[in-house]
């Protein structure tokens, strides 16, 4: 199994500064890097957010835009000297669950969801994810809001069993540990 690694840590805690330094650590290693970007830019807000990323993004990471098709994105981009970072999980549930617009996509999301588990162990590419831990704070009121955190807590627990590493970031400083139990199913 490929060494993946899945960094979590609340709203700017350092997450994606953090999978950046590993991924330079890639670069000047001889590796290349792509980043698989899953926001999408539905307000002013997000769009100055992606903006802000696009413009602090190291010199040389390749993006790949996959808001939905995160599982295609990582076989299109998979190669042995490319290290793939995925930012974040957090946008991608967003994404399939809790639209800007239309309904959630719940069978649509099982799917992908299972096939990117599956695909993990399978790919030549190590992957970096970042995500957000969103279940240790007050509980939400509302019964859609509840089922994203639980659906979040699921896929962060799932996606972590398939890494080497876990790296919890708490106000820019990283906290990483071996992952115990990896699997691959």
């Amino acid at each position: 199994m490929t060494a993946h690694h899945l960094i979590v840590g609340g709203q700017r805690s350092g997450k994606s500064r953090q999978a950046e330094r590993l991924a330079l650590r890639w670069q000047a290693g001889g590796g290349r890097v792509t980043v698989v970007a899953t926001a999408l830019a539905l307000d002013g807000e997000m769009l100055a957010r992606i903006a802000h990323h696009q413009a602090t993004r190291p010199a040389g990471f390749d993006t790949i835009e996959a808001p939905l098709a995160l599982s295609a994105a990582l076989q299109q981009a998979d190669d042995a000297g490319t290290l793939l970072v995925v930012d974040c999980l957090t946008l991608w549930l967003t994404n399939w669950l809790m639209p800007m617009s239309g309904a959630p996509d719940r069978n649509g999301w099982a799917v992908e969801r299972q096939t990117l588990l599956g695909l993990l162990p399978q790919l030549a590419s190590p992957v970096v994810f970042v995500s957000n831990e969103v279940g240790w704070g007050v509980s939400p009121l509302g019964r859609e809001v509840r089922d994203y955190v639980d659906e979040l807590g699921r896929l962060n627990q799932d996606v972590a069993r398939r890494c080497g590493q876990l790296t919890l970031m708490v106000a820019g400083q990283a906290w990483t540990h071996a992952v115990e139990e990896a699997a691959d199913a």
